[in-house]
């Protein structure tokens, strides 16, 4: 059934409400899905991650979790309130729950729970998903973004491990039912490049990048994989405005 733009997929897609966005995306993400969001320092990537949640709240009325393993709360709340976004009042109302789980990193090496020992890192990786799914059971959370992922996969050593902490982290998110966006350094920028191993765990990948097109540095976004999605992989540009993130999709870099 088509909702009233027409879009026949309307039902099981989350619409993210950023200008352009949704129009690259069908109709926004796969509900219920893991969507990967990569790039360099200074691409958007927490701007988007925030827009996404504040326009869930504000314009479908659907409470979100906000997990920032890097930044503080007292940062990030100042930060948006560039673009408008009161994350305080949100939180006040119970609109929005802000994790701010960063002193994981500096847990000690064991930690003792009841009569057991267990490592650092399994210990933060247990208490972090615990903190998600009981947060999305208080508020009935219907999106996530977990920003930036990379601060919690880097703590286990070699790719191995660090790869079965991505999977569980994503499993877990899956089990909350819930439309989740997770971020991550992209290490390896340009149109040429090898994927990392965390964009063939994900449901979808969306790159964010700044590029020397010609004598310019251009800033573009490209859906590289969205599954159960019409893909339209060309990088397209975007800008970053005193109201968020807004996406030209019908405009061509190359």
């Amino acid at each position: 059934m088509a909702d009233s733009s027409g879009n026949p997929n309307a039902s099981s897609r989350t619409p993210t409400g950023i200008p352009g966005l949704d129009k690259l995306l069908t109709g926004g993400l796969p509900k219920n899905r893991t969507i990967l969001l990569s790039g360099g320092p200074g691409t958007g990537k927490t701007i988007l991650s925030s827009q996404y949640l504040v326009n869930g709240i504000l314009d479908y009325e659907e409470t979100g979790v906000y997990v920032s393993l890097d930044e503080n709360k007292q940062h990030v709340f100042e930060e948006m309130l560039d673009f408008g976004w009161d994350f305080q009042d949100l939180e006040n109302n119970k609109k929005l729950i802000f994790l701010e789980a960063s002193p994981i990193r500096y847990l000690p090496a064991e930690i003792k729970v009841g009569k057991l020992t267990v490592g650092r890192k399994e210990f933060s990786m247990a208490t972090l998903i615990e903190m998600i799914k009981t947060s999305v059971r208080e508020i009935g959370a219907k999106r996530i973004v977990v920003d930036p992922v990379t601060t919690l996969v880097f703590q286990y050593e070699g790719v191995a491990a660090q790869r079965n902490a991505l999977v569980e982290l994503m499993e877990a998110l899956a089990d909350t039912g819930a439309t989740c966006l997770i971020t991550t350094e992209l290490r390896r920028p340009g149109f040429e490049r090898s994927l990392d191993y965390e964009e063939y765990l994900a449901h979808g990948v969306i790159l964010l990048q700044q590029l020397q097109v010609g004598k310019s540095l251009l800033r573009v976004i490209q859906v590289e994989k969205m599954r159960k999605t019409p893909l339209d992989n060309q990088p397209r540009p975007y800008r970053i405005t005193d109201t968020g993130i807004e996406v030209f999709p019908r405009e061509s870099v190359l």
